[in-house]
């Protein structure tokens, strides 16, 4: 850990598409799942995992400078969500 600063906080950001917007990647997923004859998988949805250390004393204060860069740049909030995990 960087000298000078507070403990080491990991977050995870998962980001998926919002409910009712189109997902081309998905619709291709479980077109290949099911060429593989994995049958039955419908209603694929991809997304992406962002993880980042911060060197933050305060779990709160962490959180909301990751939901701040999620609004900011990480997350398309227009057709994107996005959930925080926070470990340490």
């Amino acid at each position: 850990m960087p000298r000078g600063f507070g403990r080491l906080v990991k977050a995870r950001i998962f980001v998926t598409l919002k409910p009712g917007v189109l997902d081309p990647q998905g619709q291709a997923i479980a077109r290949a799942l099911g060429s593989l004859g994995f049958e039955g998988v419908s209603g694929v949805r991809q997304g992406k995992l962002i993880e980042l250390e911060l060197t933050q004393s305060d779990a709160e204060q962490a959180r909301a400078e990751v939901e701040t860069m999620c609004e900011k740049l990480l997350a398309n909030t227009v057709i994107e969500r996005y959930a925080i995990e926070l470990e340490g």
